[in-house]
């Protein structure tokens, strides 16, 4: 096995997370960036043996997508859980939850959410 990194950058969907109620009625546009540090096989080119990130992108969506949290902090931990979950192979993940249209009160090009777990 080799150390490997997998990484998913931009996975977008529109979601209704934030403490606001505006937030939760009109939701807004998430990203999410997905670094997955892997034991990687890099002979046997057979994908039961390597972490799918068809599978990966599609259960971030499917968090992204699912019921409202308040926090991105809470939303971020709920993916790296999801991610680390997925496969033995994946070692570690690092989540950013990107939420450009944040209503902090000033004009800023985004607001992002990162967190790192590691597989137990």
């Amino acid at each position: 096995m080799t150390d490997g990194q997998i990484t998913l950058t931009g996975i977008r969907a529109h979601a209704n997370h934030g403490v606001l109620a505006s937030e939760r009625e009109l939701g807004q546009l998430f990203s999410v960036d997905v670094s997955l540090d892997v034991a990687m096989d890099t002979v046997s080119d057979d994908l039961t043996h390597a972490v799918n990130y068809a599978t990966v992108a599609q259960r971030v969506l499917n968090i992204l997508t699912s019921e409202p949290v308040n926090l991105v902090e809470t939303l971020v931990g709920r993916i790296a859980d999801t991610v680390l979950a997925i496969s033995p192979r994946v070692r570690s993940v690092q989540v950013t939850v990107h939420k450009p249209h944040a209503p902090v009160g000033v004009a800023l090009d985004d607001v992002a959410v990162t967190c790192r777990k590691d597989a137990k």
